[in-house]
């Protein structure tokens, strides 16, 4: 079995991206299954064109996409992608797409086909708080959830996939002291967590 794990560099003028930190940290096995590791630009249509063509190569089992919800106070388990780009903030090669279609030919929206419920219930468990989360936003973590999701449906892949946003770590928040935040620690194990989840 390999799982793909999927994580963005920084964006909006953050020098570290909490969900690539994390995704560094993983070990390369989890329950004798191979961890692979994916570094993605956070830049709206190369990001997706670089998982493709990764999912072509190595076909994982599983493909967890991280990123990161500065603001979020927990782990949460995406729902669904749905199929619009509309970005508030310009992508790290200056995009800034608003209320455009991911696909034209895609489905509205792409439900993850994870045990999102089973995650967020096991992650809770291991004393991190955890949800389901019904948005994952507008930006290039949804175009990537969307992207990943899409390919499955359109190539009728086995695989299954999601995504999994992550707060900002203690060291994003010093000039933003309204905002949440969680160990790095807390981060690795939680994801850790879900992919004993998936996996059992």
């Amino acid at each position: 079995m390999k799982i793909l794990i999927t994580a963005f560099e920084p964006f909006g003028g953050e020098k570290v991206n909490p969900a690539l930190e994390a995704m560094k940290l993983l070990p390369d096995m989890i329950d004798n299954s191979k961890i692979l590791k994916l570094e993605l630009p956070t830049i709206f249509k190369k990001s997706v064109e670089k998982v493709w063509q990764y999912i072509d190569m190595h076909k994982p089992d599983i493909i967890v996409s991280l990123g990161q919800a500065g603001g979020r106070a927990y782990i949460s388990v995406e729902r669904v992608a749905i199929n619009i780009d509309d970005a508030s903030i310009a992508d790290n090669d200056g995009n800034m797409p608003v209320d455009l279609p991911i696909f034209e030919d895609g489905e509205n929206a792409y439900f993850s086909n994870l045990p999102i419920r089973n995650m967020a219930e096991a992650i809770k468990k291991a004393g991190i708080p955890a949800r389901i989360s019904n948005t994952a936003g507008t930006y290039v973590c949804n175009h990537v959830m969307y992207g990943v999701l899409y390919k499955i449906h359109k190539e009728n892949l086995n695989m299954k996939a999601g995504f999994i946003h992550v707060p900002y770590i203690p060291e994003q928040v010093i000039t933003k002291p309204e905002s949440p935040s969680m160990s790095l620690e807390h981060i690795v194990k939680a994801i850790e967590v879900a992919c004993m989840e998936l996996l059992s």
